[in-house]
């Protein structure tokens, strides 16, 4: 890869971070707080959350298996999907690659920064190519964003072809693991040491079904993660996520029970929805959901919208007409759509 100076935007490799009162001090044996301008009553929301999150960080690396330095907490994974284009990426410049159809906020980022975005399309099994990617790319591309497993499609990519991805460009490579707890292929974490152009997103939203409290994490160099804890708001993660995130993370082993019963559930709506006259092809998955194609994607939408039952209409995606992304919700709410689409 190039050097990481390279890659990064010339004022945010010499930008100086602003420097938070929490940032100064980083003890705990000190107990009057006289330092930042905080009300002191109404504990403990009248003190600012660890800009940091130390402790959350280090439940993290029992969990996760990468050092607490390089780990990055964000405000969902679209915090660190747009600091990514505002670290690397020139405004009006630059561009980035990525495979298509994938998860939309990759191109709204681009967008809203003022990026090319340059989109390489899946073949008619959704998988990726590696030197379709790569022939996309030229001097100005900084990023290539791959989604595994996808969104909408569900799938992994193979494994092979991202490392391929991965070990030829010279820049940035950012690899979506979102849903990687409901697949059977490893995380690319193991990789990151020997790979710094690696970035890896994952976050509590799916498996660890908190997708209220917003948290992302993105795995990367502790030269990276450096320059992320540098652009970042100073106190992006606030205390309640923390905490909640702390205590979801003391019983890791209560998530692996619910993506057990996921996955089960994913295959009995899976077979069932195959039976149904309306549906033309159920697509492999390796996430909590499945994309279906169906007779009429739009028409079936609103019948179900009808009924107080919602799913998401991926017809105007590419490569996706007709198609319906399903997520896998309790057997009751499994059985309820099943139950409506057998009297479409």
């Amino acid at each position: 890869m190039l050097s990481l100076e390279q890659l990064v935007r010339k004022n945010i490799w010499s930008l100086a971070p602003y420097s938070s009162a929490r940032d100064e001090y980083s003890g705990k044996e000190a107990h009057v707080f006289l330092d930042a301008n905080e009300n002191p009553y109404n504990s403990p929301y009248d003190r600012y959350p660890d800009p940091l999150q130390r402790e959350l960080k280090q439940l993290l690396k029992k969990v996760k298996g990468v050092p607490e330095d390089m780990i990055f907490l964000g405000n969902g994974s679209d915090e660190p999907i747009d600091l990514a284009y505002r670290i690397f990426c020139e405004p009006g410049r630059d561009n980035v690659v990525a495979i298509e159809p994938t998860y939309g906020m990759y191109k709204v980022c681009a967008d809203i920064n003022d990026v090319e975005y340059r989109r390489v399309l899946l073949d008619d099994k959704f998988e990726m190519h590696a030197d379709e990617l790569l022939a996309a790319c030229d001097e100005r591309t900084k990023i290539v964003w791959i989604c595994s497993p996808n969104n909408p499609t569900g799938n992994s990519l193979c494994r092979d072809e991202i490392m391929k991805v991965i070990e030829s460009f010279q820049g940035i490579v950012i690899v979506d693991e979102a849903y990687i707890d409901f697949a059977q292929q490893q995380s690319l974490r193991t990789e990151l040491v020997s790979h710094e152009n690696l970035i890896i997103l994952q976050t509590m939203s799916k498996a660890w079904a908190s997708a209220a409290i917003r948290l992302g994490m993105a795995f990367a160099s502790r030269e990276i993660i450096n320059i992320y804890n540098k652009v970042k708001y100073p106190y992006n993660v606030n205390l309640l996520t923390q905490q909640q995130a702390m205590e979801m993370l003391k019983d890791p082993f209560e998530v692996d029970k619910w993506v057990k019963i996921l996955l089960d559930e994913r295959q009995r709506l899976m077979q069932a929805f195959q039976d149904l006259p309306l549906c033309e092809q159920v697509f492999r998955t390796d996430a909590n959901f499945f994309l279906a194609r169906v007779t009429d994607a739009q028409r079936i939408y609103d019948y179900l919208v009808d009924r107080g039952i919602i799913v998401r209409n991926r017809n105007r995606v590419t490569l996706c007409q007709n198609c319906l992304r399903i997520t896998i919700g309790t057997r009751s709410e499994n059985a309820e759509l099943l139950a409506a689409l057998r009297q479409f």
